[in-house]
């Protein structure tokens, strides 16, 4: 049997014959494809190496997934596809991280180093702690063992022996105790959260 000349396949073979785990026609579809989906990814990307990276993934995918490949178009017409949507992929990852990195700039900066924050946030503590210091007995057991030792409900209830009803009820009135306490201080424990 003599040797496939993948050059003179069609696409349609080319992807019938990629299904049956021939090499020879994932590389002649690479070398078919492969420049203008470059280009269609520069065109949007303005940078080769991602251009190229994305070209490379597209086309790793595609071999991995040989066995399981729905195409409904041409194979250019998939391929094209396909590189559209890594790109978008790639744009909204790109928006999360630089999400990311603003919210932990904002974070750092602004929350750390600003004298006026550290202040407003001193205050917001101690006026906390006045408060919670104001709660009945079991009510600020309660309170403390939920915030600052982080127990859930269950652990508390089994700690004071009281049932998980009552350790809600406690953490419900010392939240709204809170609420009232800290009316003033809202606004700018909101600007902190949000910061």
């Amino acid at each position: 049997m003599g040797m496939t000349d993948f050059t003179r396949l069609s696409d349609d073979d080319l992807i019938r014959r990629l299904k049956s785990d021939e090499l020879g026609a994932f590389k002649e579809l690479y070398t078919r494809y492969w420049k203008a989906l470059f280009s269609e990814a520069y065109k949007r990307l303005k940078n080769r190496e991602l251009s190229e990276e994305v070209v490379q993934e597209l086309f790793a995918n595609l071999w991995a997934k040989r066995h399981s490949l729905q195409i409904n178009t041409t194979a250019g017409g998939y391929l094209f596809v396909s590189v559209s949507h890594y790109i978008i992929d790639h744009y909204r990852k790109e928006m999360v991280r630089m999400k990311y990195r603003e919210t932990f700039k904002l974070v750092h900066n602004e929350a750390d180093y600003s004298t006026e924050n550290t202040i407003m946030l001193k205050d917001l503590t101690s006026a906390v702690e006045n408060e919670i210091s104001q709660l009945p007995d079991k009510c600020r057991s309660v309170y403390e063992l939920s915030r600052n030792q982080h127990k859930t409900n269950k652990e508390i209830a089994q700690h004071l022996g009281i049932s998980e009803k009552t350790v809600e009820n406690h953490l419900t009135k010392a939240l709204k105790r809170l609420r009232f306490g800290l009316g003033h201080y809202l606004p700018a424990f909101i600007f902190l959260l949000i910061k």
